[in-house]
């Protein structure tokens, strides 16, 4: 309909420049019709006859469009616009040759309609090849020249829509090229290497390079019946014997209501299995599994939904997750200015954990203190640790009822540096000497807590009881579980006793998260219980209550009650979670592909948590089958600390990578991470035809996109190009339907204009 009326494709007016013909022929036609217009614009205002002033100006002014129009043809515009000489342009077109092409989602598999659109004697080949020199490729990871469309056979494990481009680029240096066809789902999952050139930078190099890209998008946009396993979220690392909580996002379309199990595997073995209720088409709904972590080691977890009646996709409805089970014994610093209950009770909750050892220091007079649960007869002899060497090597810290004078400005720093260089974790608690009562306001502490320190104005009271609930977000935090399941556990924070606090309670920071919050049990407003921030690499958390012994000792919590035992089993646990060492490995993906060189990264500090840049770094690889490899990493020089090393894995299965540092030819740290091996299936997530990212690429490069059922167009469409070896085309418009119609417009509405008004 465009091109009828206006006589060209769009294309046209897109890459074309508007002029006139001649500039005397403006210049005379503009006096002609000044000419012209004094008299009749005289002639309108004389004779009015049966006619109003609006009448007038409204037939003058049709009158006058309709004269303008016919005027500004006799101007000769036209657009001017550059095209590709016939056979004298190269033209390549590149077809995805990755796995989800295999999808038939319309039918009949991606694959096969673009093999029937493309085919080389089909009409949009052939009409191509008319005008182009035609190159084909294929791609996946990279892109290959092919001869026929048989050697596309939609096996590659990944698409990288990028480096694909600048193959084809490289390939054709050299020859004049009038652009790329780009024939793909879009389902691009590259994950460049740091420091690598994303995709963004290479369409900014495409478009500086000239060479316009044409999209062609493959398959739906939308699924009609789908459901997918999009995201695990789980940490890296637990202790053993940790509460475990897994959140795992699924997606669906056209099972709206529908409930199906949600299977969780360990290494193949079913370790738990819970009824899943979905949400509305399209919505991405968190779903949280508790799975036991109960075996030290490595632990391949799959999280899965049997295939369902309909599905267009059905290998997308599992996904893996690596999990590390530490069995190790995590230290951490128990601070208190004073004995009170409830550092016998935080004590006697963790005193069976094997995976916990928490060192007390106790001050008990002046300069005085009791030392618990230290390693030998030196560990804090002289209090608390007056040099970060001593400080860092405690995994966390928790500070009780003591005052921010009790410390030197020294030691406040380093507890700052604890949590946001070493990467420990914080826990304050509350208490008469804690948080803003102790002093803290204003010291370097204080920007690490997560809520706000208000000091209490003189003589106002600061003691509250609150009744605790658990918050909806809290209930995604394996550490605030203290029963069976989410509801079991808001539940019974329902049930258990008000605690009191008599600290000044500010509101949360932005970035910090609200897990418990409390209602005053004589009316108030809902305050902070348990909260917590990220900090630099490390983590603090408050929880400004000074009894929670309560819920232990309390007369109406039944004897043997758990809740108060699990609750600080679980914190702690949390809090010395994913602390990093002073050998950090920084695995960028946890899943491999088998025979593709993989890229290991480490970040190496010294005892007091300082970069090294000097350190003699290895890396033990030990392979499924139990082959070592030991391979050397060197200093990236751009970044300190940091050390890469590469390995390509033969095998399929889990690798073992063991990162050892020493220096000077004594050993520093070390560190293990685990890889998997294997096919992967990221072709199958998130599979529906991205047309947001094609049309960008177009747009960006000076292309068009286009579909399957559009693609007959590219012949008409490419030939108009700035690349490769051009000319110059002049094309009229003054002849174009569009003008003619609007004429017949005007002058129709001028003549029943004049018939409703009775002057004809």
């Amino acid at each position: 309909m465009f091109e009828f009326l206006f006589k060209y494709r769009p294309v046209v007016f897109e890459h074309g420049q508007f002029v006139f013909a001649s500039a005397r022929v403006i210049a005379i036609g503009l006096l002609v019709a000044l000419v012209i217009a004094v008299p009749a614009i005289a002639t309108y205002r004389r004779v009015s006859a049966k006619s109003t002033r609006q009448d007038r100006v409204v037939l003058a002014l049709l009158r006058a469009a309709a004269f303008a129009l016919i005027l500004v043809c006799l101007f000769r515009p036209m657009m001017v616009l550059s095209a590709a000489v016939p056979r004298q342009n190269v033209l390549a077109v590149l077809i995805d040759d990755s796995r989800s092409m295999q999808i038939a989602d319309r039918g009949t598999a991606r694959g096969a309609d673009v093999a029937k659109t493309f085919a080389a004697t089909g009409p949009l080949m052939t009409a191509l090849g008319e005008k182009f020199i035609l190159r084909l490729f294929r791609f996946s990871a990279n892109a290959d020249r092919v001869t026929s469309l048989t050697e596309v056979t939609d096996a590659a494990p990944e698409t990288r829509i990028g480096p694909a481009l600048d193959r084809v680029h490289d390939d054709l240096t050299g020859t004049p090229v009038a652009g790329v066809v780009l024939v793909s789902d879009g389902a691009d999952n590259a994950r460049p290497a740091p420091g690598a050139p994303t995709l963004d930078d290479q369409l900014r190099a495409l478009r500086a390079r000239g060479m316009p890209v044409y999209t062609v998008g493959v398959g739906r946009e939308a699924f009609a019946r789908d459901i997918q396993v999009s995201r695990v979220e789980a940490p890296k690392t637990v202790l053993k014997g940790s509460a475990l909580v897994v959140t795992v996002i699924v997606t669906q379309h056209g099972f709206k209501g529908s409930t199906v199990p949600l299977v969780v595997e360990d290494s193949g073995r079913v370790v738990s299995t819970q009824d899943v209720a979905l949400g509305a088409d399209g919505e991405m709904a968190p779903i949280r599994v508790h799975v036991p972590a109960a075996t030290a080691g490595a632990r391949l977890l799959t999280f899965k939904i049997p295939v369902q009646t309909g599905e267009m996709v059905q290998q997308n409805n599992a996904q893996s997750a690596v999990i590390t089970v530490l069995d190790r014994r995590a230290k951490i610093l128990y601070i208190e200015g004073e004995a009170r209950s409830e550092l016998k009770f935080v004590r006697s909750a963790v005193a069976d954990d094997p995976n916990l050892q928490v060192v007390t220091l106790i001050r008990t007079a002046e300069n005085k203190f009791l030392r618990m649960s230290v390693d030998d007869s030196l560990e804090l002899v002289t209090g608390f640790p007056k040099s970060r060497e001593e400080l860092f090597k405690y995994r966390g810290i928790i500070l009780g009822s003591v005052e921010a004078s009790f410390f030197t400005v020294d030691q406040l720093h380093m507890l700052a540096d604890f949590v946001s260089e070493r990467g420990g974790g914080l826990l304050a608690l509350g208490g008469r000497r804690a948080l803003a009562e102790g002093g803290y306001a204003g010291t370097a502490l204080a920007d690490v807590l997560p809520m706000q320190l208000e000091t209490p104005r003189a003589g106002e009271s600061t003691f509250v009881e609150l009744k605790v609930e658990l918050s909806p977000t809290g209930a995604r935090y394996a550490a605030t579980q203290i029963a069976g399941s989410e509801a079991k556990s808001t539940e019974r924070y329902k049930t258990l006793p008000p605690l009191s606090s008599v600290n000044t309670i500010g509101r949360a920071k932005a970035g910090a998260i609200v897990l418990l919050s409390g209602v005053p049990v004589n009316g108030g407003d809902r305050r902070p219980v348990m909260l917590w921030q990220r900090y630099g690499r490390g983590k603090a958390i408050a929880f400004p209550v000074q009894d929670a012994w309560l819920w232990k000792m309390q007369a109406d919590v039944p004897v043997g009650d758990k809740a108060h035992e699990t609750l600080w089993r679980q914190t702690l646990r949390w809090l010395v979670s994913d602390v990093p060492g002073q050998v950090d490995i920084l695995t960028a993906n946890e899943h491999v592909l088998p025979k593709e060189p993989v890229t290991l990264r480490a970040e190496v500090r010294d005892a007091i948590h300082v970069k090294m840049n000097d350190a003699q770094v290895v890396a033990h690889v030990v392979a499924p089958s139990g082959a070592r490899k030991d391979v050397a990493m060197e200093w990236t020089v751009d970044r300190d600390g940091e050390y890469r090393a590469s390995f390509t894995p033969e095998e399929r299965g889990m690798y073992a990578v063991q990162v050892v540092a020493t220096s000077n030819g004594k050993p520093v740290a070390g560190d293990t991470a685990y890889l998997r091996s294997d096919e992967s299936q990221a072709e199958y997530f998130d599979a529906e035809m991205r047309a947001p990212l094609l049309r960008r690429i177009a747009g960006e490069t000076g292309g068009r996109f286009y579909t399957l059922e559009t693609a007959a167009s590219l012949p008409k469409d490419v030939v108009y190009t700035k690349s490769g070896t051009t000319e110059i085309q002049r094309m009229d418009l003054w002849d174009m339907p569009a003008i003619f119609l609007v004429v017949v417009l005007l002058l129709g509405c001028e003549w029943a204009y004049r018939r409703a008004r009775g002057l004809a």
